[in-house]
């Protein structure tokens, strides 16, 4: 049984902690400034037409690292793992931060995306190992009170200096945080051992999570240009590339949303990447349809993030209470507020007056909505995972975070590319991209009725054992 009162920052835990926010914290900031100067690096480097690759390259490569770091850790540690990880994650900034066209940039977001996968997945990995069940919905609400700081002048910041100065600084702004992050965790990552588990089958599982980003990329560039025969041919390459990577990389059953860890991952993964790419277009319609400075946009994005912050820490004090029998009902609750979040935002964009009142209100919302589910479907998720799958089903979880949003973002920017070819205007590819977004929504309030909880069991991690 826990003992009384316990908690995440008790002296066992402590460094733990500290270590995985921070980590987390460097990650987070460095996503909400590039959501806030996107559009504008995309003006300078005449690659507006391009514009969706920006956040699916990272997203892609997130998967890639994803795997490989999930299936690796068991063999290489923890620590040494976090590293390289680290390394290439500053590699890809200093590319993108020097680049002179969009396709240089896009390389160094491949870079920054493979290792930011691996470093998220490095700390979801520890916090099965590290902590019991009934403190993982605290640590989790962590992750997502990691974001305060950022969010508050993240946006903001970035948007100025991209205004005053240059978007290149705001590249250049995260490296020293990385380092402070690298400093401070490496301990905390030392003192995890792990036995691999039998019967692993990473080296295929690293294979088909590259085969997946390829096969999504191509199919993104041929919905790019599928008003020409060249696009169908991509598009279709790019489907049946991608049928048996997905089936080998999500549980069984995903797709169906079978009940429990499946229907538990497609429910998470419809609703993140609503928000990811709802907040990417809304941004972008500010500045460019609305025409408001980078700044002012970010904003929006803010509000969207402590509104995530505070549900989180609701939801954990919820948990606390309910000894976590309510995660379910929070899940399908939090999905309606971002239903609700989307649907203003739609009007937002649409209505010739309020665009910036609204669209705050409306992440508000969304917010609000995302920071309920988003951690309750991470612990019900790593309650399912067995001795031995700790690895496998926090990359899991990570696999889902950035594919979904990936391709979500990626089908929005090839509704930008075909609005532009047809000469529709940027405003109807805008809304076409965020009216897939309220059908993801649609799909995943359904689906999450078919989620079903383990019954919780305390007992002692292998980090105190």
């Amino acid at each position: 049984m826990p003992e009384k009162n316990e908690g995440i920052f008790d002296s066992k835990y402590r460094a733990l902690t500290i270590g995985v926010i921070l980590a987390v914290t460097t990650v987070a900031f460095e996503g909400l400034a590039i959501t806030t100067i996107a559009p504008n690096l995309a003006q300078k480097l005449n690659g507006f037409h391009l514009y969706g690759w920006i956040f699916t390259a990272f997203l892609l490569a997130q998967i890639i690292g994803t795997m490989v770091i999930g299936q690796r850790i068991s063999k290489n540690g923890v620590f040494a793992v976090f590293i390289v990880s680290n390394l290439l994650f500053v590699a890809g900034i200093v590319l993108a931060a020097t680049s002179v066209n969009m396709y240089m940039l896009i390389i160094g977001r491949v870079l920054q995306g493979f290792g930011a996968g691996a470093i998220i997945t490095c700390v979801y990995y520890s916090i099965t190992l590290g902590y019991p069940d009934h403190l993982r919905t605290k640590i989790l609400a962590m992750f997502s009170s990691a974001y305060i700081l950022p969010a508050l002048i993240g946006p903001y910041i970035a948007g100025l200096i991209s205004e005053l100065i240059s978007w290149r600084f705001v590249f250049w702004l995260v490296i020293p945080l990385i380092g402070l992050a690298v400093m401070l965790t490496l301990p905390v990552f030392r003192k995890f051992s792990v036995i691999e588990k039998e019967g692993s089958t990473s080296g295929s599982k690293e294979l088909y999570a590259v085969l997946l980003a390829i096969g999504t990329g191509i199919l993104l560039a041929g919905l790019g240009t599928i008003t020409e025969w060249k696009g169908i041919v991509l598009s279709f390459i790019g489907i049946v590339a991608m049928i048996q990577p997905l089936r080998k990389l999500l549980p069984r059953g995903t797709f169906v949303a079978t009940r429990g860890l499946p229907a538990t991952l497609a429910t998470r993964g419809l609703f993140v990447a609503c928000y990811f790419a709802t907040e990417s277009y809304v941004v972008l319609a500010l500045t460019e349809v609305k025409k408001l400075p980078a700044d002012l946009a970010g904003l929006v994005v803010a509000a969207g993030a402590l509104s995530w912050s505070i549900a989180a820490w609701l939801q954990s004090r919820l948990d606390t209470k309910d000894r976590g029998s309510g995660r379910k009902i929070r899940i399908t609750i939090g999905v309606c507020f971002m239903i609700i979040g989307v649907t203003a935002v739609i009007l937002a964009v649409s209505l010739p007056i309020g665009g910036i009142v609204l669209a705050i209100i409306s992440q508000i919302l969304t917010g609000f909505g995302i920071g309920l589910a988003q951690p309750t479907t991470a612990a019900i998720a790593l309650q399912h995972a067995n001795v031995g799958e700790e690895g496998e089903v926090s990359a899991s979880i990570q696999f889902t975070d950035a594919f979904s949003p990936g391709l979500s973002i990626g089908l929005g920017g090839a509704f930008l590319a075909i609005s532009e070819t047809l000469q529709w205007g940027i405003i109807n590819g805008i809304l076409l991209a965020l009216s897939l977004q309220l059908i993801l929504l649609l799909l995943s309030f359904v689906i999450s009725f078919r989620i079903k909880p383990k019954n919780i069991s305390y007992h002692k991690t292998r980090f105190e054992e």
